[in-house]
This record gives C-alpha cells, sequence and structure tokens, in this order.
C-alpha cells in the first residue's frame, strides 16, 4: 500500500480519536453539572426573595434537617452551627410540622450557646414550604420578656411599699380624732404624721425620677458634662442633710477631662451615693468624696464610716427596694431605690458602680465614667447643668 496513503488514513483515524475524546469530555461535563444541580437543594421560586426582606432570623431545613439556608440572626442568636441545627426543641417542631404539614408556634427558652452565657427567649414560628422544605422563622423576645417580669415585679414592690405609710398616716388620723383634747398626743401623732407622709413623698418622687430615667437617651440627648461641677452641685445639695448631723463631707481631687451625658441625672446619681454615705454615718463623722481620672476612665468614690455592709448582702443592694437593714431604713427615710437610680444612671451613661465594705470599716461606692472621645466632643452641644433642677435622694 502507498505510504503517503497509509499516513493520511492514519491521520484521519486521529482526528476522529481526538474528535470523539473530546466529545467524550463535553458530555461528561454535561451531566457532572445536571448531577450537581439535582443535588443542590434549591427552593420554590420567590421564596429567596421573601426571606432576604422578611425581617426576622429565619432557618430553611430538607427533609433530613439539613439546613438548606439561614440569615445571620439565626447563626447569631445560635440556632445553627455549619449545616445543622442545634437545639432538639426546633428539630422536634421541624418533625412534627414535617408529618403533619400543619404550622406550628411557640415560644421557647434556649442557651445561647457553647461560649454565651444566659439563655435566649424567641418566639418560633414553624412552616411547610412546598412539599420537601420546612421554614423557621425565630423572634428575639428575651429583652421584652424580660422588661415585663421587672415590670410586674416593680408594681407588686410598689404597692407593698406604699401600703406601709399610707396604713400608717390613716391611723395615726384615727388616733388623732379619738384624742383631740390631749395636746402631748396630738403633736406625737402630727409629727410622725409629717415623718409618714414625707417618707410617702420621697416614695412617690423616686418612683417618677426611675420612670423618667428609663425614657432617658443619653446618646441622642448628652452634652459635654464637667464632672468637678456635678460633684459640686450633688456635695450642696447634701449639706443640709450632712450638717443636721454634724458630719463634714470633704471633696478631693480633681478631673481634667469631660464625660458625655446627662449633667442633671449625673447630679441625681452622686447626690443619692452622697445622701446614702450622710444616713448611715454616725454623727461627728466625715463622708469622703475623692476624683480621679486615668486610663481613659473617670473615677469619684464616696466612702463613708458607717457600719458597713456583708458580703452577702454587697451583690443585691443595687436591687430595687431591697434595704440591708429594713428597719433602721425606715427610721432614716430611705425608699430603697436610690441605689438603683444611682445604678441605672451610670449604665446609661456606659459607666459602672461598684462597692467595696466591710462591717464595722464602712462603705466605699466607686463610679467609674468613660472620658468623651474626640468624635464626642466635636457633636456635643454646650453643657446644659440646670443648678434649680431637683434630685431624689435614697
Amino acid at each position: 500500500m502507498d505510504p503517503l496513503l497509509i499516513g493520511v488514513i492514519s491521520g484521519l483515524i486521529g482526528i476522529a480519536i481526538g474528535a470523539f475524546g473530546v466529545l467524550a469530555v463535553m458530555l461528561s461535563d454535561r451531566q457532572r453539572k445536571v448531577l450537581n444541580a439535582a443535588d443542590e437543594p434549591t427552593l420554590p421560586p420567590g421564596s429567596a426573595e421573601v426571606l432576604a426582606v422578611i425581617g426576622r432570623a429565619f432557618v430553611v431545613v430538607d427533609a433530613v434537617d439539613g439546613v438548606v439556608r439561614a440569615s445571620p440572626g439565626a447563626y447569631a442568636f445560635g440556632l445553627v452551627r455549619g449545616h445543622t441545627m442545634v437545639h432538639q426543641e426546633l428539630l422536634e417542631m421541624t418533625a412534627r410540622v414535617r408529618r403533619d404539614g400543619v404550622i406550628e408556634e411557640r415560644e421557647l427558652e434556649l442557651p445561647r450557646g457553647p461560649l454565651g452565657q444566659g439563655t435566649l427567649i424567641i418566639q418560633v414560628r414553624v412552616a411547610p414550604v412546598g412539599e420537601e422544605y420546612v421554614l423557621l422563622l425565630a423572634d428575639d423576645r428575651t429583652e421584652i420578656t424580660r422588661t415585663e417580669a421587672i415590670r410586674n415585679d416593680f408594681v407588686a414592690n410598689v404597692s407593698h411599699e406604699l401600703k406601709t405609710p399610707v396604713g400608717a398616716i390613716s391611723l395615726l388620723a384615727e388616733a388623732l380624732e379619738d384624742s383631740p383634747e390631749d395636746e402631748e398626743a396630738v403633736r406625737r401623732f402630727a409629727q410622725r404624721m409629717h415623718k409618714e407622709s414625707s417618707r410617702l413623698a420621697a416614695l412617690v418622687q423616686d418612683i417618677i425620677e426611675l420612670s423618667r430615667l428609663q425614657g432617658a437617651d443619653i446618646v441622642q440627648q448628652g452634652t459635654a458634662v464637667d464632672l468637678n461641677s456635678v460633684i459640686s452641685d450633688a456635695v450642696d445639695r447634701s449639706k443640709l442633710q450632712a450638717e443636721s448631723k454634724n458630719i463634714e463631707i470633704v471633696v478631693g481631687g480633681s478631673v481634667t477631662e469631660a464625660v458625655y451625658g446627662d449633667a442633671d441625672l449625673l447630679v441625681t446619681a452622686f447626690r443619692n451615693l452622697i445622701d446614702n454615705a450622710v444616713r448611715y454615718s454616725p454623727v461627728n463623722t466625715k463622708v469622703g468624696v475623692g476624683l480621679r481620672s486615668g486610663g481613659g476612665l473617670v473615677s469619684v468614690s464616696i466612702s463613708d464610716q458607717g457600719d458597713g455592709i456583708g458580703p452577702e448582702e454587697q451583690e443585691r443592694i443595687f436591687e430595687r427596694f431591697y434595704r440591708v437593714d429594713a428597719a433602721r431604713s425606715r427610721q432614716t427615710g430611705g425608699t430603697g431605690l436610690g441605689l438603683s437610680i444611682v445604678k441605672h444612671v451610670i449604665s446609661n451613661h456606659g459607666g459602672e458602680v461598684t462597692v467595696w465594705s466591710q462591717p464595722g470599716n464602712g462603705s466605699t461606692f466607686t463610679v467609674r465614667l468613660p472620658e468623651m472621645e474626640k468624635g464626642q466632643a466635636d457633636s456635643a452641644g454646650p453643657q446644659e447643668n440646670d443648678n434649680e433642677s431637683q434630685g431624689v435622694s435614697a
């Protein structure tokens, strides 16, 4: 056979083999893409768009509870890790909805996750989506639930606290009616009524103040505040009470940087602390107020020479209406709200309040507040510190 013909035939065969090879590769790629597309979970048309704007945390799971899609909120809440739903309660809800085809809604209290602390209270709604998927919607109700609990507790405590002075005034009024001719008894009962009415007025004022504080927006309404001026005002408002017990209020130190916040609220907080120190200090003693700054913080410490507070009581003294010595608090006129107001004000200003105390060695309350940053200084308006505004005492 002609060698040239053989070469031509061989070349044609090679081209044919190459063409078949390319075709085989193309068919293989196409088949692989089809298989991958079949394996990739897909949602019913329009579902992805709706979920993108729903505004709630969501999780979509398939027939074997594999996570098809989840929002960032679902991961932040700790409902999903990787492609798995974490909590057994949620898996049980999806199983029932898948089985019965009925929408289910519950409120659950779930742990925040392996690294978090506390619990998360969420309102969960689970519904079928198409024939294969189940949708879980989660709404965080932790803060709402806690606020409701605090409100209910607050109302119960207020009712109890108001009952005591109101009842005492009623009894004293009856005693006055029964003793119109006894001048000494009338004078004694009238003095007691005045004391109980003053206590009632202080309690109502504290309740009003605490309610106002809870609605204050320090971020939007804050200004540059000179803490030296705040402490001076707070001390002036406590002098009358201190002079009645011959207690000297000694102020030491100063701060150069301003803080960002509400001057009147800060005066209220520090007046409460100073009044508290005066109230529980023996006569003829001193109350110390120290100011210092460092590390981006300003600190104010108020020290007294009172009886001190036991370690088991120190964790609870900032609770509303809690008193270390209830009998003594009634004698001194304390309402049990002063330290709660202090904690609320300081927390709203991004600070903290702590206590050091030992029985028999007095107490020291320390408030730490962040110094005002440059950005805050540029946006803060002029300081407004109304010296005539009224604070409340513990």
